[in-house]
């Protein structure tokens, strides 16, 4: 009788039992294995600026990784984008994201460099703000109401902005659709120059960011009508809503970002999704954005590009309505 040997089938069973109890190493596991560099699309020292270091800092730890802020601005960030675009989609090349490159410039060019649905992986939002509109004391506009009242008595009201095409701009051009008026467009090269023409009277109204307002306004040389966020800011919670005020539903939030190439794998994604979410979480961190005028933001990747999806949707369509062109 011929004996039958097991070593074959002992060795088959040791196999399948280090398949089964041995963890399979992941992508997602294995990153990241060297620095991670975030790319900022915008000159050190500016509000981005601030946001894109705090939030280095305070991600490494999480990552065991230093993160490297590089600086690319130009072109209306068109230059950092594309860059982040065209770099491989391996998680250590990452962009931090404003809305307007994304959201608005793509209906203002007839070409960017980048193509906002399909160049880019959605890693995670990181905040978003409420700007404010403003006024100057002299011109008599103390309510939202009172702005669409004089909107429509006077023709010839201007507001200020940053420049055509920034979110100030598109803010303003969403105001008077929804509020039925025409308020002249009045663009500055940056909100510097539009802060001295606002506060000298040459312009009467602003839509801007409150960062550098807020200071014009508790020393009573400015007046602040509402935020245009749909919900009160942490930050302000005395300022009422334009939909409090005159408008309902009218929610004009700006927000940023990370995103890296297209193709990043989903396990990478959900690494640096997991890792920024919980940074933004602490109480630290926080306490730093509400100082900053930023509200921290929390979704999945999915939800994120859904989320930017719906607001390309939103913000082509005021475009669009407005005339708006990048001269």
């Amino acid at each position: 009788m011929k004996r039958r040997s097991f070593l074959p089938a002992l060795a088959a069973a040791a196999l399948a039992s280090a398949l089964t109890s041995t963890p399979v190493m992941a992508a997602g596991d294995a990153y990241p294995s060297k620095p991670v560099t975030l790319v900022v699309p915008f000159p050190p020292g500016g509000g981005t600026d601030i946001v894109a270091r705090l939030l280095a800092a305070k991600l490494a730890p999480r990552l065991g990784q230093a993160v490297v802020i590089d600086n690319k601005p130009g072109a209306s960030t068109a230059i950092g984008a594309a860059a982040v675009a065209k770099a491989p989609a391996d998680g250590y090349t990452l962009l931090l994201a404003a809305s307007g490159p994304i959201v608005i410039a793509p209906s203002l060019y007839a070409k960017l460099p980048y193509d906002p649905l399909k160049d880019f992986t959605y890693v995670a939002p990181l905040v978003s703000t409420s700007f404010v509109i403003l006024a100057n004391p002299a011109a008599g506009i103390n309510s939202v109401k009172d702005l669409i009242a004089q909107g429509k008595a006077n023709p010839k009201l201007n507001f200020g902005s940053a420049g055509t095409g920034t979110p100030q701009h598109i803010i303003g051009e969403m105001f008077n659709q929804r509020a039925g008026i025409k308020l002249a467009h009045i663009p500055y090269r940056g909100s510097g120059p539009l802060m001295n023409d606002l506060l000298a009277g040459t312009v009467p109204v602003a839509f801007e960011n409150p960062l550098p307002s807020m200071p014009h306004v508790k020393a009573g040389k400015l007046k602040v009508l509402a935020v245009t966020g749909a919900k009160r800011a942490a930050a302000y919670p005395d300022i009422p809503t334009v939909a409090e005020t005159g408008l309902p539903g009218f929610d004009a939030k700006p927000w940023y970002g990370v995103l890296a190439p297209a193709g990043l794998d989903p396990a990478v994604t959900a690494r640096l999704n997991a890792a920024i979410r919980d940074t933004l979480a602490t109480t630290q961190v926080k306490a730093q954005l509400f100082a900053l005028g930023t509200e921290p933001m929390s979704m999945s990747s999915a939800e994120f590009t859904a989320f930017v999806k719906r607001d390309l949707d939103k913000w082509t369509q005021v475009v669009k309505a407005s005339g708006a062109t990048p001269d």
